[in-house]
């Protein structure tokens, strides 16, 4: 079991890096404020050694969440540019228009959508599913969906999930997102292709923005991912073979920390439990 370094900051091993990719949601924010330490400590690194592309699972154009940062507080000199799983995942909506498809997400994540010339329809007319999220995230459960996502299956429909996360923390609750309605329709037989993490389209999209910022080429190993979530965080950083500082006190604060503090041993264990491994850990981001 190989234990992660627990640097009592960022400013403590920024000095290895030349780009940050760092996640958004129970990282810089809970979904009701922004983290204060955790914006500071970006906004430093940008200043003084280099771009930070943020890199979210958000199923929207990176445009269309950009409002949502700034009402929650997020100041823009804290990150450089910014790459969504939206962003992403259009290529592969615009690959199958007209469709049609049955669209399962709610109302605020129609701009996905914008100008990419697609029909709505039933499950029973569809030809594919286009998945950002439950309809409404705040009661319904991926089992409300069930029924009609088997009818696809046995139509042996492909479902484009544009939100890869399972969860997500808003306030002090855990509610589901499109991951977890994507892994239960993988569960009825049915095929599911994302772009958002731990998927490589929205790496290449990041590293391309951190390359563009810097004007040249970046070392893969010049390159620190942080994020608070195992199966798309640390997962797709592993993947890419980029360094990653896992924040332990978001989605799986409960398995990693002990009496308010990172647990060294806890955290090293969780992460063997997935097969995983992180050269960092911190309780939050800070500077």
């Amino acid at each position: 079991m190989t234990m992660p370094a627990l640097p009592d900051g960022l400013a403590q091993i920024s000095g290895r890096y030349d780009a940050l990719l760092c996640d958004v949601w129970g990282v810089i924010h809970n979904g009701r404020e922004a983290f204060p330490a955790a914006c500071a400590a970006l906004q430093h690194f940008a200043e003084s050694r280099g771009p930070v592309v943020l890199i979210s699972n958000a199923p929207r154009p990176s445009a269309d969440v950009l409002p949502q940062l700034d009402m929650l507080g997020v100041s823009r000199r804290a990150w450089s540019a910014f790459v969504s799983s939206g962003d992403a995942t259009r290529t592969l909506l615009a690959e199958r228009a007209p469709g049609p498809a049955w669209k399962i997400g709610p109302d605020r994540d129609w701009p996905l959508y914008d100008g990419l010339g697609l029909d709505f329809t039933t499950p029973e007319l569809a030809a594919f599913i286009a998945c950002t999220g439950p309809e409404d995230d705040e009661r319904e459960t991926p089992d409300d969906y069930r029924e009609r996502l088997a009818l696809c299956a046995r139509r042996g429909l492909v479902m484009i999930c544009a939100n890869p996360d399972r969860v997500v923390q808003r306030g002090d609750r855990l509610i589901y997102c499109g991951g977890a309605l994507a892994d239960l329709y993988a569960s009825l037989g049915g095929p599911v292709i994302m772009a958002g993490k731990p998927y490589a389209p929205i790496y290449d999209l990041a590293l391309a923005e951190a390359e563009r910022l810097l004007g040249g080429p970046l070392a893969r190993e010049r390159v620190l991912c942080i994020g608070d979530s195992l199966a798309t965080d640390v997962k797709g950083a592993a993947d890419q073979g980029l360094d990653c500082l896992f924040i332990a006190n978001g989605i799986h604060g409960a398995e990693a920390v002990r009496d308010g503090r990172l647990d060294s041993a806890l955290t090293a264990g969780l992460l063997a439990r997935e097969g995983l491994s992180a050269a960092y850990a911190m309780l939050e981001l800070k500077g």
